[in-house]
């Protein structure tokens, strides 16, 4: 009979208590701006360069702006709990609406500006906005006209009297940008200014009476397999995650945070790792509104950037752009080694960003982490550690049973930065029994703690009998000298089941045959793991989400497509 010793252990580990985690202040939107405004007051937060000059705020200067925001938006009616869209680029407005839609005791349902109109359509109806604070032109998106489109009502009501039965609840749109208001729509100067009869004392009450429990804000999924969800979020969710990044990155209010990003805050990644780090310990965020990489560049230069925030594809822009050589980006200090703008050579840096992590949309970004600069011998390759408050368990995706140390299984968290629900779902749809949320995502923990993560159990392709990780393949076809983008995907075969079909971006100039990559893949890859086909496409053919995830669900039927008319399926 098998004794105690021989019982192998569960996969379940818990990080520190939260109340152990060191830098937490206040755990709710409006009291972290009140915090980091109080510690900072007359440093600068932001800055945004346009066609007419440059926007500098203090943090004194942008909480009077919140004020602003939250005394318009009790004027519009909104009171506990109202939901109010906010679709803009990163710019001031942009921070201060959603922050003042906190102020004023609501609940700010971030859109994303990559949105078409049918995506639109849909992110306003389930969301039930009353109030949405949007700009007008995104590149060449006209929302205004966009919005009038979907319901021509919207043209012909007066400011705040909008009926519509596509929209029922929206009442009021407010707008940035010249010549958009009209109809139902007014400007952002007169939304404001309707503001400025409401008593400054009961804004303040407004703000100091919400409660870290209380509903947040409303992120949605990058919708990268399927339509976007709605992920509710509590206000304390969010603010332990605004103040833990900088703990994680060993950023301190001595270090003159300067950061940088074109990214959309409309993703929660991006609205922690940059506003987070930088507010939390007193640093200024250089806005860029849209990825133009020439502009980017000078922007580094100009405001001596020391942070700059990109995902992969957008550091191949940087290089790739025409000013590229001319720059000088010795500002650059918390750059991670292994990113293509270290190796400018203005640039001198050995850091490493905290990138040993593990996270979801559904916990406001991360669950485990290590340290910026942790050493391999600590990170094994690893997701890291569960951070203060979290338990990750791995389980039998079929029996939801906890696996043994070591198995592989699927991923389940739970912890205080958990989504409070899916918009539209019952949380007993969406938890387990125990309260955890079941990732989808595969990995094991090992013996010493450490979660390794594997992918996505549901992108497994099942090929002739056997399992493929696209992210195993993915990962070997990008140390291909010359691949900017890949994106494995199974395609529906009659014999095999699926097909390991490789999609790949080459960078501008490159030449290479899919034979060579097969052949470079033979090298690195167990047989049954080798695309059967490499497809290449430009970049523009690879739909990204805005977080910079291919959209695979559609890049599959494109594969797909070309294939059938090639005769090969």
């Amino acid at each position: 009979m098998a004794g105690p010793a021989d019982v192998p252990e569960p996969s379940v580990v818990s990080g520190p208590p939260l109340s152990s985690e060191p830098g937490l202040g206040s755990l709710t939107l409006p009291g972290f701006l009140r915090e980091v405004t109080e510690a900072f007051g007359d440093r600068e937060a932001l800055v945004w360069h346009t066609a007419d000059g440059v926007v500098r705020w203090t943090y004194t200067e942008l909480w009077e702006r919140t004020v602003e925001v939250a005394s318009a938006l009790r004027a519009a009616g909104v009171g506990k709990d109202a939901r109010v869209g906010v679709l803009m680029t990163n710019r001031p407005e942009w921070i201060s609406a959603v922050f003042g839609v906190g102020l004023a005791g609501g609940v700010a349902v971030v859109l994303s500006t990559f949105s078409t109109a049918p995506e639109l359509d849909h992110l306003l109806q389930v969301s039930g906005v009353s109030v949405l604070l949007f700009e007008r032109m995104v590149v060449k998106k006209d929302f205004a006209a966009l919005l009038t489109e979907l319901d021509p009502g919207i043209s012909r009501a007066e400011p705040g009297q909008l009926q519509s039965s596509r929209f029922p609840f929206l009442r009021r749109l407010a707008v940035i940008g010249p010549g958009a208001a009209g109809g139902a729509i007014e400007s952002w100067e007169d939304f404001l200014a309707a503001g400025r009869s409401e008593p400054r004392e009961l804004v303040e009450a407004t703000a100091a009476s919400v409660q870290p429990a209380d509903l947040a804000a409303l992120f949605f999924s990058s919708g990268s397999t399927s339509r976007p969800k709605g992920i509710l979020n509590s206000h304390r969710g969010i603010a332990i995650q605004l103040w833990r990044f900088p703990r994680l990155y060993g950023f301190t209010p001595q270090d003159d945070i300067r950061s940088w990003a074109a990214n959309g805050f409309f993703w929660s990644g991006n609205f922690c790792m940059v506003l987070g780090n930088t507010f939390a310990c007193g640093g200024s965020v250089v806005l860029q509104a849209t990825m133009v990489p020439d502009e980017a560049l000078r922007l580094l230069e100009a405001e001596r950037v020391t942070f700059p925030f990109a995902w992969p594809h957008q550091w191949a822009q940087l290089v790739a752009a025409p000013n590229w050589d001319d720059v000088d980006l010795r500002s650059l200090r918390y750059v991670d080694v292994s990113t293509p703008i270290a190796r400018h050579p203005t640039v001198s840096t050995e850091w490493e960003e905290p990138g040993h992590a593990y996270g979801n949309t559904e916990t406001f970004t991360l669950t485990t982490c290590l340290p910026a600069n942790s050493p391999q011998e600590v990170h094994r390759g690893s997701s890291g550690e569960a951070l203060p408050g979290v338990t990750i368990k791995i389980v039998d995706p079929l029996t939801g049973a906890v696996v043994p140390r070591g198995e592989h299984g699927e991923i389940c968290v739970k912890g205080p930065t958990l989504m409070l629900g899916y918009l539209g779902t019952p949380l007993d749809e969406t938890l387990d029994a125990e309260g955890f949320f079941r990732t989808g995502d595969g990995g094991h923990v090992g013996e010493d703690g450490l979660l390794f993560w594997k992918g996505r159990l549901n992108d497994i392709i099942k090929t002739g009998g056997a399992n493929v990780s696209p992210r195993e393949v993915d990962e070997a076809i990008g140390t291909f000298p010359g691949v900017k983008v890949t994106q494995t995907v199974g395609v529906p075969h009659d014999t095999l089941g699926e097909l390991v079909v490789a999609c790949v971006v080459l960078h501008e100039g490159v030449q290479a045959q899919a034979e060579e990559i097969r052949g470079y893949l033979r090298e690195r890859l167990a047989s049954y793991k080798i695309p059967r086909q490499v497809l290449f496409f430009d970049e523009d053919d690879i739909e990204l989400t805005g977080s910079a995830k291919v959209k695979t669900a559609e890049l599959r039927t494109l594969a797909a497509g070309r294939l059938e008319r090639a005769g090969v399926l």
